[in-house]
């Protein structure tokens, strides 16, 4: 593992400083690599580690193999979202986007290959970003975050192309329906948004905390994580995590979950979530059964 230690601080004290860092560590963003094989993670210190995930996965893994191969500052602040692409991570902070090569980072060369940022309204505005999303089918990256708006980004030119604005809050989330050029976007406000892409124009809102059966208004009325398939979404965050039906605006199953959800993904006939504070990363074998952590 590559890290940078400050020369002038006593080896003593540096352990003290690492193991504080660790305890007061939150993991904002994961992306897996192209390959499958590696898991990259970012945290509040603007850190992006590398896992092995065949190493730690393997039948003869070891304590070590479950520590970053390698260690990178990425940013000067958190790391409050990544994704991957066929060649790139791309990673985002406060107000600006980063790419870094794969095979790069992978030989612990792990230099800037270019960073943007969305025009925003004033050049004293640094607002965070939450979520990226990638659109395939146009070769476009969707940002967005503190500034309430979503951002479309070309890929190729590096062009920003479109924002689009609707939400009266800071955004968390965003999730795209494959089968139709439409995003979804969640936020602060307490609203799902509905997004065609193909005309810039929000086609649909749903405002969770209305409904009493999903309301929590001890937790507030943010919305922290969503994930789509087809015609369904589930989200949550302040508001108890929720399976809807998007064509009739109608939640149909709510998960007896008491904390707030920050992440949530479709995987087959499941629904997957995750939520916490730590410097560890928990990998599931299977749904019932914590494998192991890996461990910042």
């Amino acid at each position: 593992m590559e890290r940078a230690v400050p020369h002038a601080i006593p080896l003593g004290q540096m352990e003290v400083f690492q193991a504080l860092q660790r305890l007061h560590m939150t993991i904002f963003s994961q992306s897996v690599s192209p390959c499958g094989k590696f898991l990259a993670a970012g945290n509040n210190y603007g850190q992006i580690a590398i896992f092995s995930l065949s190493a730690a996965l393997s039948s003869e893994a070891k304590e070590e193999s479950k520590k970053p191969v390698v260690t990178f500052q990425a940013h000067d602040g958190p790391v409050y979202s990544m994704v991957s692409t066929d060649r790139h991570l791309l990673s985002a902070g406060d107000g600006e986007v980063k790419a870094w090569l794969w095979a790069e980072i992978l030989k612990k060369g792990c230099k800037e290959l270019w960073r943007r940022q969305p025009p925003y309204r004033t050049s004293l505005e640094v607002p965070e970003i939450n979520a990226l999303l990638l659109v395939p089918k146009e070769n476009s990256l969707i940002l967005a975050g503190g500034d309430c708006q979503l951002h479309t980004m070309d890929l190729e030119t590096g062009a920003f192309t479109r924002a689009l604005r609707g939400h009266t809050d800071y955004i968390h989330c965003l999730a795209l329906r494959e089968r139709s050029p439409e995003v979804l976007s969640g936020g602060e406000d307490g609203a799902v948004r509905l997004w065609d892409l193909r005309t810039a124009k929000e086609v649909q809102t749903i405002e969770v905390y209305k409904h009493e059966e999903c309301s929590r208004p001890h937790n507030g009325r943010w919305i922290g994580c969503l994930a789509t398939d087809s015609d369904w979404m589930v989200c949550g965050g302040g508001p108890a995590l929720t399976l809807w039906h998007l064509r009739s605006s109608t939640p149909t199953t709510i998960f007896p979950m008491r904390a707030p959800q920050k992440h949530v993904t479709f995987y087959q006939d499941l629904v997957l979530t995750a939520a916490g504070n730590s410097c560890r990363v928990d990998v599931f074998t299977n749904l019932g059964y914590r494998a192991f952590s890996l461990s910042f």
